[in-house]
């Protein structure tokens, strides 16, 4: 664990990011520490994830035609993530840009609400690290020919690494293991949350303070530890504030 000692004071709120695989809780924790934090602080709650795989697998469901298009949808998906394939063709890549610029209207929000006072629970946070997966630029990864898919990847590339750049106060990592994964969410694909765990227990994130919570625990002693790690950072936040 870092200290907020080896980043420069900030007069800003606290920004709280949680991450981690599906299945570990942080949509749910998110949401209820917002809702915590809300009743002594202006506070704001903030999705920084794309949310691409929620809408995949609703359109699994339509009828007749559902599980043949997410398929094709996954497959295209799969290919633009992948290093050594090919971004199959300008339509994909477009898809792809407008989810990330959707994340980056939604991450410019959050850092407005932020100027404006409010303290920030976000779920998810965006990562130049991994390209292609757990939350980073999704069209660093595969290849193209296509000069305008190019030009689409460096525009895109420069909008992660400006998020990637703001540093908020702390994220915490809820970690869990596959098999725990599976059991809260078993109609996700077994191979996909593997990757997504093997890959977010390598992510840095430039430094930021990361803290590291055992999300196979049950859901109130995963709270427990959220908010005790919270009350920390809010505590040091509070008291630079008094001092200054």
């Amino acid at each position: 664990m870092l200290d907020n000692a080896f980043y420069p004071p900030t007069s800003q709120p606290p920004f709280i990011a949680l991450i981690g695989c599906d299945g570990a809780g942080k949509s749910t924790m998110t949401q209820e520490l917002a809702h915590l934090l809300g009743q002594d602080y202006p506070t704001s709650f903030c999705y920084l994830g794309l949310g691409s795989g929620d809408l995949g697998r609703r359109i699994k469901q339509w009828p007749v035609i559902g599980p043949r298009v997410e398929k094709m949808l996954s497959s295209r998906a799969r290919k633009t993530r992948t290093p050594g394939e090919k971004i199959p063709g300008v339509a994909t890549a477009l898809v792809v840009f407008c989810f990330s610029l959707l994340r980056f209207y939604r991450f410019q929000k959050a850092m407005l609400a932020r100027s404006h006072g409010q303290l920030i629970v976000a779920d998810r946070y965006p990562q130049a690290e991994i390209p292609g997966w757990c939350d980073g630029p999704g069209l660093s990864a595969a290849s193209t020919d296509n000069r305008f898919i190019n030009w689409l990847a460096c525009v895109e590339k420069r909008l992660y690494e400006h998020m990637a750049a703001v540093h908020p106060t702390v994220i915490i990592f809820l970690d869990v293991d596959i098999r725990t994964a599976l059991s809260r969410k078993p109609d996700h694909d077994p191979a996909l949350l593997a990757a997504k765990i093997e890959k977010t227990r390598k992510l840095h994130f430039d430094g930021t303070p990361m803290e590291r919570i055992d999300a196979r625990q049950d859901y109130t002693a995963v709270r427990r530890s959220v908010l005790n790690i919270v009350n920390r950072y809010i505590r040091r936040y509070e008291t630079r504030s008094e001092t200054s």
